[in-house]
């Protein structure tokens, strides 16, 4: 088609009509909580896990909720494209809308750079109850001493074929990940209770070299369940996908998330949405360059929410 004539107006109706199709990444939304904000930071308390149900024995017994909490900044953040306007006539192959696609696409992959750096230093940064993210002390009110941070020898798993720590075998890879499905399982809440026992979907979220043996170890894991005795009931209601994030350099490493709970494991926060400006056709900025600029920003932050809905397997 030919674009010779290109008018910043079209540029701009470029950038909306990538926007509606939202190339985002789908993993963001599964293991994390987006809260509006109209401040400069908002604070989030963790109040604890709600009463379960006991015998009346003589007359009620309260329990007061748990004051734990953490605050999220909003910073603000923004990306600028310049476009000469002699590249605009001369453009008949489309290249600079191209680019402005390109452009959108990492306007919306924005929240995945954030959540990505949170995750890596999940195990050196602390949360809300004062604890590194991952971790393998975290203990509140009747909880007692729990983790979620864990390691798997590989070499003593019970695999016909046995790889190495950055190359493990399926047979080694599924049983590190239904490990992490358990880990998971059988955390408790501040009052000794089972916090994620009805828990069926979960995200395994792998470096780029683990991914292969990832999804090959997911496609055929009911099988490996039920050959190791899992509960059948379990098996059948569970889903589990693997989601390659190309942002984590670990090699020996990954999370699984639970990802069907409505608190999630961490927390997005926008004060101001992304937001378009333009210098374009007229303005002094073209006169002085003869050229227009394009610029979104946004505010907002990211944060740990629930330690409770991840854990961190290391392979050794």
């Amino acid at each position: 088609m030919d674009q010779s004539g290109l008018s910043s107006r079209a540029v701009i109706g470029a950038y909306y009509a990538r926007l509606e199709q939202n190339p985002g990444l789908a993993w963001v939304d599964a293991v994390s909580n987006l809260f509006n904000s109209d401040q400069a930071s908002e604070t989030y308390p963790f109040l604890g896990q709600s009463p379960v149900m006991r015998e009346w024995v003589r007359s009620r017994q309260s329990k007061t909720l748990r004051e734990n909490g953490l605050t999220i900044l909003n910073k603000h953040y923004e990306s600028t494209l310049e476009v000469s306007v002699k590249d605009a006539r001369r453009d008949k192959t489309a290249q600079i809308f191209a680019r402005v696609n390109e452009w959108v696409d990492k306007s919306l992959s924005h929240w995945a750079v954030m959540l990505s750096s949170l995750i890596t230093a999940g195990d050196s940064t602390v949360c809300y109850d004062g604890q590194y993210y991952f971790d393998t002390d975290h203990s509140e009110g009747d909880s007692g001493v729990q983790s979620n941070k864990i390691t798997i020898d590989i070499s003593t798993l019970p695999a016909k074929i046995h790889g190495s720590v950055t190359a493990p075998s399926v047979e080694e890879m599924q049983q590190a990940i239904l490990a992490a499905i358990t880990q998971i399982i059988a955390l408790k809440d501040d009052q000794g209770e089972p916090l994620n026992e009805s828990a069926q979907e979960f995200l395994v979220m792998v470096p780029i070299g683990l991914y292969m043996t990832a999804t090959a170890a997911v496609s055929s894991i009911a099988t490996a369940m039920l050959e190791n005795n899992f509960n059948p009931n379990l098996i059948s209601g569970l889903s589990i996908r693997v989601q390659m994030n190309a942002r984590i350099s670990w090699t020996d490493t990954f999370v699984v998330f639970r990802t069907d709970s409505p608190i999630k494991g961490l927390i997005r926060q926008t004060e101001q949405d992304v937001e378009l400006k333009a210098k374009a056709e007229g303005s002094e900025f073209e006169f002085d360059n003869d050229a227009w600029q394009f610029g979104i920003d946004a505010w907002r932050g990211a944060g740990f929410g629930y330690w409770q809905r991840a854990c961190r397997v290391t392979l050794i």
